[in-house]
Order: structure tokens, then sequence, then C-alpha cells
């Protein structure tokens, strides 16, 4: 029997290659003559520069930038130097995991580390990129890339923009003559696990704002300040991409992929899974189990399980996610390729207790299926 394991990370528990490990054990427990393969993978946030590298065996790299305070930060990216890609994070330069709780301000918080994560790609001579969005702290609509890129973002007197989703209020005048030339020679993918538009009641600042720090009154300010962006940048460009579907994401890093890198976007686990080789994998399972902190109705939208189980779904093969918690909606999941989900609680418990038991749950709960996949007919 062949076994693939393929989970996104535990939010705040475990990483994905953690979360795969701990599942073979409980598999080979129940099933030691199964033949596991682990493939962690993500859905474009967090986690995806790792699942990316362990699938490809690209080069992780260390670059010097500033990170979506403007303070100095290690940040990670991959090399891939046979196929002359670049694998690039946002969230290892601005990622809302790197601050405090008190330091959450996307009035304030920049994307200007993404934009120094593509020019030492561009140094090396990456003919392509992949950039993974999500897990930002940003709201700026990617100015701060841009401006780390050579554009110039000027106010009414012809002075640079500070940096931050709101200085976008007083954008007078955008100028791509000195925006890095060699950029027109890259092939930018976009992973997005978020289908937002850039503006409005579903765009980047109504639903996510308020989790990077944004109270109601900067919501309404900052979703000002991207739609005069986006006219701005409308009249630069003689294109217009705020309604396009991930133009959200990253607090509106999508609009700027799109817009200024010809980016095509696409839900992040669906690049990611390419890049592991899963229909490879997929074809040669008897049974998939993937995972991640949370299954719920908004998991449709391209999160890690979902993109697993519509790609078995097409094969024809059984998918077991198991999610620290079930939310509301989750059962629209079965329409989708799921087979059956799982919690990992075995009784009632805090989240504070469950996240130290993850990997014990995920064991527990990995043998137990196995167990019972064993008395099949």
């Amino acid at each position: 029997m062949n076994v693939l394991l393929c989970p996104d990370s535990f939010k705040d528990a475990l990483s994905a290659q953690a979360a795969a490990s701990a599942m073979a054990r409980g598999v080979q427990r129940a099933a030691p003559e199964a033949q596991v393969h682990l493939c962690p993978l993500a859905d474009g946030g967090e986690g995806s520069l790792d699942a990316l590298i362990a699938a490809t065996g690209a080069e992780r790299r260390q670059l010097n930038v500033q990170d979506a305070l403007g303070r100095p930060r290690q940040a990670a990216w991959g090399w891939l130097s046979d196929q002359r890609t670049a694998f690039i994070e946002l969230a290892e330069a601005s990622g809302l995991q790197h601050l405090s709780a008190d330091e959450r301000s996307p009035l304030h918080t920049s994307t200007f580390g993404v934009g120094e994560l593509l020019r030492a790609a561009l140094d090396q001579g990456a003919e392509k990129a992949l950039l993974l969005l999500g897990g930002s702290a940003t709201n700026d609509g990617g100015a701060g890339m841009l401006q780390a890129l050579g554009a110039q973002l000027l106010d009414q007197h012809d002075q640079p923009l500070a940096r931050g989703g709101s200085a976008l209020c007083r954008l007078t005048r955008l100028s791509l003559d000195s925006l890095d030339p060699r950029l027109a020679g890259l092939r930018v993918e976009a992973a997005v696990d978020v289908d937002n538009p850039l503006l409005g009641e579903r765009g980047a600042t109504a639903v996510f704002g308020p989790q990077k720090g944004a109270s109601p009154e900067e919501v309404e300010l900052l979703d000002r300040a991207l739609g005069h962006f986006a006219d701005v940048s409308a009249r630069v460009l003689g294109a217009d991409h705020r309604t396009l579907p991930g133009a959200g994401a990253a607090g509106g890093m999508g609009f700027a992929a799109r817009a200024f890198l010809n980016a095509s976007l696409k839900p992040g686990i669906e690049m990611i899974m390419q890049q592991a080789n899963m229909a490879t994998w997929l074809d040669k399972a008897d049974l998939v189990i993937t995972g991640e902190g949370r299954l719920d109705g908004q998991s449709l939208a391209g999160k890690t399980p979902i993109g697993v189980a519509r790609a078995a779904q097409r094969r024809h093969k059984p998918v077991i996610v198991l999610a620290g918690s079930l939310g509301d909606g989750w059962q629209a999941c079965f329409d989708e390729g799921v087979t059956a989900a799982f919690a990992l609680a075995d009784g009632p418990m805090t989240l504070a207790a469950a996240l130290p038991r993850t990997a014990e749950l995920l064991e527990a709960r990995c043998e137990s299926l196995l167990r019972l996949w064993g008395q099949r007919p």
C-alpha cells in the first residue's frame, strides 16, 4: 500500500515537514509494510519557501533586508540554479510573524524588503521568480516593493513618499523611469491563497487589515489610499487591475505583481504541487492524508487540503484531512474531493493545551486511520 502524506503547516505548532513526519510515524506504527511518501506543502503563505526548497532541492540563501518596519532582518530565499529560478516568500521579509502585537501597524508597514529580495534574484541572473504571497504585515499595495526596485512615488512637492499604506493618499506622481530594467526579462508567477479583489468589502483592507492591526477608521483610510494608488497606477500603465481575483492578496501585493511585474497569479497550492511533482505521487498513492490548522468554508478559496483534494479527485483517490479544528462550513469540502475530515483533539482542550500536543495527536490519528483502513474487506 502506498500512502501519500502532504500536509501544510499547523500554525504556531508544526512546520509542514514536521507534520508530515509525525503523520508518518503513526502510519508506520499501524502499517509497517506501507510505502510512505512525505510531501510537505503550502498554499503560498508562510512556509511556502520551505516546501519549495524541500520539493526541488533549491539552494537556501540569506540576504540582509529591511523588515516591514524598516529594521534590518536576515531573510531567506531559494535559488534553483539549473532553472535560473528564484523562490521569494513575502513573509520572509515583510511577514506579520516578525512583529509583536503592538508593532502591527498597516498604516506604516512596507513591502520594501520584498523588492530587495527581487533585486538580489536579478543580480544572480534570475530569469523566473516564484513570488509567494501571504502572511504579510503590510497593506501598501506593493508600493514598498516598487520603491526598492527603483520606482518613484512622489507627493505634490515632488518628494518621495514615506513608506506604508497611509502615505499612498498623498501620491501625486508615479514614475517608472528608474524601475530596474532587468524586470522586463523576468518571468514572474505570484502564488496567492485568496481570490479577493484589491478594494471594497471583500478587498485587501476590509478582510485582512484588522488582523494586521488596523482599526475600523484605519481600514477606511487604507482602502481609500489603495483606491487612489490604483487610480494613479491605471493612468500610468493604461490598464486597471484592481478587480482581478487575487489582487487583494498580501495587502495588495497581488495587484502590484500583476500590474507592475506582469505576473501571472496562480493559486499557491497549485504552483507548489506542480514544483513537488504531486501528479506523479498522486498516481501512485492508494491513500492521501493532508491537513492544516483549521478546515472551514473559507478553505475552498485555495487552502492546501482543498487543492490536494481537487487534484486527487481527478484521479479517484481517497483523501483524508486532519485539522486542528473544523470550523463553520467545513462540510462543503466533501464536494471538493475530501473523503473524510477529522479534528485532532482527543477531548476538551484549549488551544494553548492543544498546540504542544499537535505532533502526538497527528501520530495517534494516523495510526487509528491506518488500522481502520487495514480492516477494509
